[in-house]
């Protein structure tokens, strides 16, 4: 895939979707900070859906810690890894408010080294609440630069670096934005919706989804068969 490509992709892709940012809900960074935590490993729905609770009686670092590991185990509960990362959040709070003022620090090197804060975490924090532009790299991320020949690598680490040196600099801001929300709902893990891509024809992924599914007939068949059934009887 040569540069032009490349510049087309994102062209299209912020003409598709005009305001790209998280999905996650938050009001404040630390609010961020505690979702992006919890969405490793983790749909953002299932996030969103905890933190609507957790958030009313826990949404600074004081009141997390009154909360407690427990209490704050129960309000996560429905999240996967959630009792690791309960327990990382009750450090990052002790650590934010020991070390940061109770603020979320504004350098990789003081993200990285709060409990449950890695790279990819890191980026989000830095790009969504400080304006960089870092690229985070997710699953979906990861796969749509695989299957398109965007920025193809064997790791995380890989496919970050080729978005940093090929991304054409006014798309970094919102780069991971754009190829999250492409990933989540077009260029999904399974059966993706090819027929709907903004970039079909600059995509390189050889086995495209190009047929959208016969919805009609595959919702009317049960009662077809539903008919035929009740003449026989």
């Amino acid at each position: 895939m040569n540069r032009n490509q490349r510049r087309q992709i994102f062209e299209r892709l912020a003409q598709a979707i005009p305001n790209p940012t998280t999905e996650l809900h938050y009001r404040t960074p630390f609010e961020l900070l505690v979702a992006v935590v919890l969405s490793a490993q983790a749909t953002d729905k299932s996030v969103n859906q905890a933190t609507r609770e957790l958030f009313q009686v826990a949404n600074t670092p004081e009141k997390l810690l009154a909360l407690g590991e427990e209490g704050l185990r129960r309000s996560i509960h429905r999240i996967g890894l959630y009792r690791t990362k309960a327990k990382n959040l009750i450090a990052l709070a002790e650590q934010l408010l020991e070390r940061h003022g109770g603020q979320v620090p504004r350098t990789r090197k003081e993200l990285e080294a709060l409990p449950g804060v890695g790279r990819k975490t890191a980026n989000v924090i830095l790009n969504t609440l400080f304006g960089e532009p870092t690229i985070a790299v997710d699953t979906h991320v990861f796969r749509v630069c695989n299957r398109t020949g965007l920025a193809p690598g064997r790791t995380v680490r890989e496919v970050e670096e080729k978005l940093n040196r090929l991304t054409p600099d006014e798309f970094k801001q919102v780069a991971h934005h754009l190829l999250i929300l492409l990933g989540r709902y077009i260029c999904t893990a399974r059966r993706p919706k090819c027929y709907k891509c903004p970039i079909v024809d600059l995509c390189e992924y050889p086995d495209k989804c190009l047929a959208a599914p016969d919805l009609k007939s595959t919702s009317t068949r049960p009662q077809a068969q539903g008919r035929k059934r009740a003449a026989r009887g």
